[in-house]
């Protein structure tokens, strides 16, 4: 009895033997056997359909006949020799293989094939591999023909946004997944988060109101952090930043005193996984200054006493101490400016793979470039690949990704200058994309641009310039009795975060102390003492 392999159509793909040179990896008795195998049972395109598809066959004839199959199953008709017979009698590229007749012969090659998807693989693997070898060409054709003024960073990039794409685009390991294996992680997640205190499922804020609403930083989701210039975006991302890694090393540190306890015992704790990491990437500030106000929120020393040395020797002994501390947290900046959402996924990657990073801050979305040709050409498309970039990004790496964002001015113009979704500069695509938008509101911003300049001592102390210190001094005193003056005082250290978009839960407000010396933010209780 002959087999598939005896059967194998030959198509002459082959140089005198004189020729010698590398040939893309291709295997067209792979090819005929497939589509042989489809032609006898459309039935089989159902189990290769979700990665094989036309450009992955070497030969072109093949890649016409495999997307007529499609074209037909999917108008519910069925694809066979028969069928397909008027739509490649006239193909020229068929007749040299023998016409329409070739699709009988391809269709006898599958008697005794069971194996389909094992030949499919083969198939897309090879086609992985040729679109390798053209990225590759690309790359050493590029670097040659470099002229200098682009950087060399700019062909990593676009190298990596290929490969990328690559990598992202008709996996044949992505599928379905059974609703029990989804059920069991949802399960797992609550039972994890039982076991916390306060019932958090995701990664903390510690800040219990906030946490009580969002139920912590989820992996793979989006969160847009998005306020007016002054706000405290950074200050706050920094916080959270900071507090999330403290919990990462104390969770850590619990799950490892776990483990070692099990050793030895009948308890088969498995070993945990490394301390997860925290990830800034600032594109507007230096990793120093932002050291340096992370320094101040541990330390409770002025930010600014800091950055001028102003410090007493028990200031400097905190400071120290403060030091020895943040050294332990695992929380790593980049503070590269102008990077594409190409590179940042790139370190995003890199950081996952070198130090198993479990949470992203982006410092900020608008100072990102996208990579596309059409984004160059439209400030709103670039927005929208950056978004999609940070949102595949969390669902890739499964962690949270929290960007920050600003508001368009038009919150200047309303007298309730509470934001909403529509104040998000290129709101379409952040809106869209985003699991979660926070906003940050002081209302006490708005009011101080109210209050009269303290004035200062006149340098020159004549009768008139006394006089008009005085009267200065009465001006300001009076604002500060007035109902404005007394508000401003009342809410001055007030932050109310404001939940717009909830995906998973609940929308609402939170309300935050922000201490301004040290640029923390705490929890706000019940008394308004702020403590």
């Amino acid at each position: 009895m002959s087999t598939p392999k005896d059967n194998i159509i030959t198509i002459d793909t082959e140089l005198p033997e004189s020729s010698s040179y590398r040939e893309v990896p291709y295997n067209i008795e792979a090819e005929q056997i497939v589509l042989g195998a489809v032609l006898t049972n459309n039935e089989a395109l159902n189990r290769i359909a979700d990665f094989l598809r036309d450009d992955c066959f070497y030969e072109p004839v093949h890649r016409d006949i495999y997307s007529a199959i499609e074209q037909m199953n999917d108008k519910g008709l069925i694809a066979s020799p028969v069928t397909l017979k008027n739509r490649f009698d006239k193909h020229e590229a068929l007749s040299d293989v023998g016409g329409a007749n070739y699709l009988a012969k391809l269709a006898g090659l599958a008697s005794g094939i069971v194996n389909i998807k094992e030949y499919a693989l083969i198939i897309y693997n090879l086609s992985i591999s040729r679109q390798l070898i053209d990225i590759g060409e690309d790359m050493v054709n590029n670097a040659y023909s470099s002229s200098g003024e682009e950087r060399a960073s700019s062909q990593i990039e676009y190298s990596e946004q290929k490969l990328f794409n690559l990598a992202s685009e008709g996996s044949s390991d992505s599928n379905f997944e059974n609703i029990k294996l989804s059920v069991t992680k949802a399960i797992e997640m609550a039972d994890h988060a039982s076991k916390r205190d306060g019932a958090i499922s995701g990664i903390p804020t510690k800040f219990l109101d906030l946490d009580e609403l969002l139920g912590g930083l989820h992996n793979s989701d989006l969160i847009i952090l998005a306020a007016r210039p002054s706000m405290g975006k950074t200050a706050l991302a920094l916080n959270v930043a900071l507090n999330a890694a403290q919990w990462l090393k104390q969770d850590h540190t619990e799950k490892m005193k776990q483990y070692e306890a099990s050793l030895g015992g009948n308890n088969n704790t498995p070993e945990p996984a490394p301390m997860g990491a925290v990830g800034f990437i600032s594109l507007e500030m230096s990793a120093d200054q932002l050291s340096t106000r992370l320094l101040s929120m541990e330390s409770a020393i002025n930010a600014i006493n800091i950055r001028r040395g102003k410090l007493s020797p028990d200031d400097f002994e905190n400071l120290v101490r403060a030091s020895n501390t943040l050294h332990q947290l695992p929380i790593y900046i980049d503070d590269t400016p102008a990077q594409t959402i190409a590179a940042v996924r790139t370190r995003a990657r890199r950081l996952k793979r070198k130090h198993n990073l479990a949470l992203l801050v982006v410092d900020y979305l608008q100072l990102l470039r996208g990579v596309s040709k059409h984004s160059q050409q439209s400030r709103v498309q670039e927005i929208s690949e950056i978004t999609m970039g940070l949102k595949a990004i969390a669902k890739e790496l499964d962690i949270p990704v929290l960007a920050l964002s600003q508001l368009s001015r038009a919150v200047e113009s309303r007298d309730d200058k509470r934001p909403q979704l529509s104040d998000l500069r290129e709101s379409g695509s952040i809106e869209q994309d985003a699991d979660l938008v926070l906003f940050i509101y002081r209302e006490a911003y708005y009011l101080e641009r109210k209050r009269p300049a303290i004035p200062n001592y006149p340098d020159n102390p004549s009768p008139e310039n006394i006089a008009a210190h005085q009267a200065a001094l009465e001006i300001l005193g009076a604002w500060e009795e007035s109902e404005v003056g007394q508000r401003f005082k009342e809410i001055q250290n007030r932050t109310e975060i404001i939940v717009s978009k909830h995906r998973h839960g609940p929308i609402g407000n939170v309300t935050l102390v922000f201490d301004h010396s040290t640029t923390k933010f705490k929890n706000f209780y019940s008394d308004n003492t702020g403590h």
